[in-house]
């Protein structure tokens, strides 16, 4: 994705992305997952040498401009994905696997909160955790 299509909400968007931030950023919107930084290094790294921890400097930059968010994973590691509005979770404590929310509970909050506070909002986030059909049935 190119820098002149990131979402507008972005503080960044008068700003150019470093090759690395540029790669790192198409490599994840091409993913239908969220992915590791371990497993974003392992995908950039079959398309350019490139250090582990440049991909994590990139994360971090990119996710402080609102064009990409972090999620935290049962295990704690966390999940990188573009910014996609209204993506939340179910995500299951058993088998770890997440699914998406149709809806968003909490839209007219948001809104609330981007009118009433002088606190730039790039997006956010929703994830109940319980388990899932097939894990609720394989531990009764």
């Amino acid at each position: 994705m190119k820098s002149d299509s990131l979402p507008q909400k972005s503080a960044f968007l008068n700003h150019r992305l470093t090759r690395n931030q540029q790669a790192v950023l198409d490599v994840l919107h091409q993913q239908p997952n969220a992915l590791s930084a371990q497993e974003l290094y392992s995908l950039l790294r079959q398309q350019q040498a490139i250090g582990l921890s440049t991909v994590y400097r990139a994360l971090e930059t990119l996710k402080l401009h609102g064009l990409i968010k972090s999620r935290m994973g049962t295990n704690g590691e966390a999940f990188y994905s573009p910014v996609v509005p209204e993506q939340h979770y179910l995500t299951c404590l058993q088998c770890g696997q997440s699914f998406p929310l149709n809806d968003c509970p909490v839209k007219e909050l948001e809104a609330h909160l981007h009118a009433s506070t002088p606190f730039k909002i790039y997006y956010h986030t929703l994830e109940f955790f319980g388990l899932c059909e097939p894990c609720t049935q394989s531990i009764h």
